[in-house]
Order: C-alpha cells, then sequence, then structure tokens
C-alpha cells in the first residue's frame, strides 16, 4: 500500500543528499563554471543534466542491486557502523577541501576514448569516469534503507531518486545561472567555502548518528 510519508521522506532524504554531494568542487562544476562564463547558461545547464543523468544510474544500480543485500541482517549493522565512517570521511574531506589546481583528473582516461562532443556528454562522461560515486551511493543507499528513510518498494526507491535527481539539477542550474551572468557569484573560492560548511554538516550528522548507534548499542546491552 503507497504511504505517502515514506514517499515524501525518500524525496527528501534523495533531494538533501543530492544537494549536498554536488557542491564540492569536482570535473563538472569547474566545467560548468569555465564553459558556463564563456558559452552561456544553455551550454552550462546541460554539461549538468548530463552529469545528473549518469548520476541517477548510478544510484539506481545501488537501489536495485547491492543496497537490498546490505540492508538485512548482520550486513544492516556492518553498513550502518560503515555508512557512519564513510558520513565522518565525506565531511573531513569537504570540510579540507582542496583546491582546484591541487586535484587529479578522474575521468581522464575515459574522456579520450570517448571523445564527448556535446555539453550532455561532457557531463555525462565526467561522472560515468568515477566509479566512486557509485561506490558512494551504495553506502548511502544501504543506509537509507537500513535506516528506513528509504522503504524495500520501488515506490519509495523510485521517489529518492527522482529527488536525488532534483536535488542535483537544481544545484547544477543554479550554478550555470550564476556564472552566465559574467558576475563571478560562483568563484572557484566560493564554492571551496560552500564545501566547507557541506563538511561542517556532515561531521555534526555524523556525531548525531554516532551518538544514536551508541544509544542503541547500549539499550540494547540493558535489554539482554
Amino acid at each position: 500500500m503507497l504511504n505517502p510519508h515514506a514517499i515524501i521522506l525518500a524525496a527528501a532524504t534523495g533531494f538533501s543528499s543530492g544537494l549536498i554531494l554536488s557542491i564540492p568542487v569536482g570535473p563538472v562544476n569547474l566545467t560548468i563554471m569555465n564553459e558556463g562564463a564563456r558559452q552561456g547558461f544553455k551550454y552550462a545547464a546541460l554539461v549538468g543534466l548530463g552529469a545528473s543523468v549518469m548520476e541517477v544510474i548510478y544510484c539506481s544500480i545501488a537501489f536495485t542491486g547491492f543496497a537490498s543485500f546490505l540492508s538485512h541482517g548482520l550486513a544492516k549493522a556492518i553498513i550502518e557502523v560503515f555508512s557512519l565512517i564513510f558520513i565522518m570521511f565525506l565531511g573531513f574531506e569537504f570540510l579540507l577541501g582542496k583546491p582546484p589546481h591541487r586535484r587529479g583528473r578522474v575521468s581522464g582516461r575515459i574522456e579520450k576514448k570517448f571523445h564527448p562532443h556535446s555539453a550532455f556528454m561532457t557531463g555525462f562522461v565526467r561522472v560515468m569516469g568515477n566509479p566512486g560515486i557509485l561506490g558512494g551511493w551504495i553506502v548511502l543507499s544501504a543506509s537509507f534503507l537500513a535506516h528506513e528513510l528509504v522503504q524495500p518498494t520501488w515506490q519509495s526507491k523510485t521517489a529518492c531518486v527522482l529527488g536525488i535527481a532534483c536535488g542535483t539539477n537544481l544545484w547544477f542550474c543554479g550554478l550555470s545561472y550564476g556564472v552566465s551572468l559574467g558576475q563571478k557569484k560562483f568563484s572557484e573560492t566560493t564554492l571551496l567555502w560552500m564545501e566547507r560548511i557541506s563538511g561542517m554538516g556532515l561531521l555534526l550528522f555524523g556525531i548525531g548518528y554516532g551518538c544514536r548507534i551508541v544509544w542503541q548499542l547500549a539499550k540494547a546491552r540493558h535489554g539482554m
């Protein structure tokens, strides 16, 4: 039976995670900044759309495959601890974000192989060339299922994936519009500060998440 509350929760979870994880300075954001200033909003937005489509594909693979297995029994307990480590790791990575010139190319080999000639395919290939995104969504999707933020139904999973699509597209479209104005509202320095603020938010969430796990363990111990 369709549960409206569960659908809204799944969509909100997907939207917030998609938005936050799109902020860090990387190949897609840098491409949007550079090409948006030169070729305008439409070109930059198409780069973002291509990146969002590949992100949704990776997320869908995570939900339909590995996540369901990792959200039951012993695997569920393991993924809860691992997702805490992963969230804290992301928080520190975002908080201590390196300037773009110190970051290595992520999708260089795949770009050389596919030679994207359109804005859409440029964004698509730059996300496809980072398999770590798939690994991250496997961990996050399993965590969402384990904590019942997303229910193990196709309606709930679809709502989460659509939320992720909306979150990533909102960020990329907003960034495209900002840089296309030519007023440098989204400089690399601004993005780095936004990334660090996101990192602080993830760390605070991770601390709360860890306290919840400790409380559950203490409660289970007293109940023995």
